[in-house]
């Protein structure tokens, strides 16, 4: 039997089996699926493949239209069969092996050799010498930004049993709730996507450009993969921030490998301390860059508080007089649910956290809270609430933002102005609807206010950016990134032009935040409007000093008579000075 035919028999073991384990409704169904694929010219198996596919999973010999497909085909029908993740995996892997290691046996010995763990035991010892300096790295020819293991030329990875097994190892210890093994509390939901995303990416980068065949978490153990990855980011201009992120991962891995069985080596505490002084030196010489509005509005990433609240009300009559000339629609439908977009990030509140507006949920959601790391049973989630219907009011409540935990779960809510809260409620009515419909939705299946094109929440933060810099520049803006909209919000209430608005410790608390906040991060003048400020005081200060009376000079005219009887010795060959010692360096006994 050919190399070919085996790797066909190997894929339709795996279907029988897949038929068996329930993950398939039946094999008529498939062979239906495949027949329309391949326009019902598929070859019958021969009575010797059967024979073989019954010793191989217990195929039923009674089954008809039993035909060999090519393994494409096979995978395009399984995904049309919507069968699980795990299987369509499991059709890669055959597909991805050479021609000399397609094996022919019984079920769990086909795939055994490539799910085995390396015959070499785990040591749990960091790699020593630690490097004491960084190697020089230049960008490989083949450089691509997406090197993450789980990008698209890497996900069908034959040897990866052993590295799922240790991510989910790696994922129970960061995330439970109590582990008493662990410092510090648990990874949310966010905080672990993090840690992933940089644990997969550090491995792509050695299974690509350091041809490591079989990646797993133990090359975190190895300090010169470390530093040449961290060498790799310096050279591809990555900011200290996406470094530092990586090696406080770095630091959260090697802590799991030190409470795994043998992990008391004292190379992990080097290692622990060595990583940590990396973060500083890094942090050091990779210095965040100064930004400021003038530089960010030539570069076409900032707009005046003033011009984004004109653009976003400008969005909103538009919207209100399209939806009375034309009707409900949904390009009416979908500028209104744009403008009440824009309203909630800007103009009427204090730029509120982005992800409190992904996770508003709207008033007639009665599920549970959609948060994933809510554990209360009686928790209502980020919700849009309507009070009264007339008079109209509406209020917010948002128990889940990035303080929560450190306020004591404490919730920030308020009442919806009243401008805003009738664009919301035009919106939430025929509009949304119209949307809901137009993306087949009409069971009202998407809970949340807003959604994106295809009528889904906002799940992810980057599909609400580009979201929002599209709008932008359809309106005539420049495409700045939402959250710049706290920055631009803060750099209006604490230059020296601002206008009346709410208070600062206010508008920190919708912000999400503190006012201590402010100056450290959302303020990008800070430093040279105090500074410019200081310079223009002193002009006050001096001509203050200058119009007041000075008071009457000392006199300071010497007496021709020796003080004290004190003598200045002059000796004409070295020309020596000495003089007596002072009343105060006289020492008094008071015994």
């Amino acid at each position: 039997m050919c190399d070919k035919r085996k790797r066909q028999c190997v894929c339709l073991r795996q279907v029988y089996k897949s038929c068996l384990d329930g993950l398939l409704p039946s094999y008529q169904a498939f062979y239906r699926v495949c027949s329309r694929l391949t326009k019902h010219q598929s070859t019958l198996l021969s009575g010797q493949d059967k024979q073989l596919l019954v010793a191989l999973a217990g195929m039923d010999v009674s089954v008809p239209h039993v035909a060999v497909v090519s393994l494409a085909v096979c995978c395009r029908a399984l995904k049309l069969c919507k069968v699980p993740a795990a299987v369509l995996h499991a059709f890669d892997d055959i597909r991805l092996q050479p021609a000399s290691q397609v094996v022919l046996g019984l079920p769990e010995h086909i795939l055994a050799p490539h799910a085995q763990p390396s015959p070499n035991p785990v040591q749990l010892q960091m790699t020593t010498p630690f490097p004491v300096t960084l190697p020089e790295c230049a960008l490989p020819a083949d450089f691509n930004k997406q090197h993450g293991l789980l990008a698209k030329p890497y996900k069908h990875l034959v040897h990866r049993a052993v590295l799922e097994q240790h991510m989910g190892e790696f994922k129970s210890f960061s995330t439970n709730p109590f582990q008493l093994n662990r410092k510090g509390i648990a990874h949310g939901s966010r905080t672990w996507q993090n840690s992933e995303k940089q644990v997969y990416l550090f491995l792509g980068y050695c299974h690509h450009y350091q041809q490591v065949s079989q990646p797993t978490l133990q090359l975190f153990l190895s300090s010169p993969l470390i530093a040449q990855y961290v060498s790799f980011h310096i050279a591809a201009g990555h900011s200290q921030l996406y470094i530092r992120n990586f090696l406080s991962c770095a630091r959260c891995v090697l802590r799991w490998w030190q409470s795994k069985p043998g992990g008391n080596h004292p190379s992990f505490v080097e290692g622990l301390e060595w990583l940590q002084t990396l973060g500083l030196q890094v942090a050091d010489q990779l210095p965040r860059p100064s930004k400021d509005p003038k530089g960010l509005a030539d570069a076409g990433k900032w707009m005046s508080a003033p011009r984004l609240v004109h653009l976003i009300h400008g969005a909103e009559l538009q919207s209100q007089d399209q939806m009375q000339q034309q009707g409900v629609t949904v390009e009416t439908s979908r500028d209104m649910h744009d403008a009440a977009l824009a309203a909630m990030t800007f103009s009427h509140l204090p730029p509120v956290r982005l992800s409190c507006i992904r996770s508003l949920v709207v008033p007639a959601y009665t599920g549970p809270c959609l948060h994933p790391d809510c554990k209360e049973p009686s928790c209502e989630g980020n919700r849009l609430s309507i009070t009264s219907e007339s008079p109209l009011l509406m209020h917010i409540q948002l128990p889940h933002h990035k303080n929560a935990r450190k306020w004591g779960k404490a919730v920030i809510e308020f009442d919806v102005p009243s401008d805003l809260a009738q664009l919301l409620h035009t919106y939430l009515g025929a509009p949304r609807k119209a949307l809901l419909e137009h993306h087949l939705l009409i069971g009202d299946t998407c809970p949340y206010v807003f959604m994106d094109m295809h009528g889904r929440g906002f799940v992810a933060a980057a599909v609400l950016t580009l979201y929002w810099q599209k709008w932008l520049v359809s309106r005539g803006g420049v495409p700045m990134n939402p959250s710049m909209c706290r920055q631009v919000f803060v750099d209006e209430r604490q230059s020296n032009s601002a206008t009346a608005g709410p208070s600062n410790q206010g508008a920190a608390m919708v912000m999400g935040h503190s006012g201590k906040q402010w100056d450290k991060w959302y303020d990008m003048q800070y430093h040279p409007r105090l500074a410019q400020n200081a310079v223009d005081g002193m002009q006050s200060w001096r001509a203050a000093m200058l119009q007041s009376h000075p008071p009457a000079a000392p006199d300071l005219t010497l007496s021709s008579a020796l003080h004290c009887g004190h003598v200045l010795v002059s000796d004409s060959e070295e020309s020596r000075y000495q003089s007596c010692c002072s009343d105060s360096d006289i020492d008094i006994d008071l015994d």
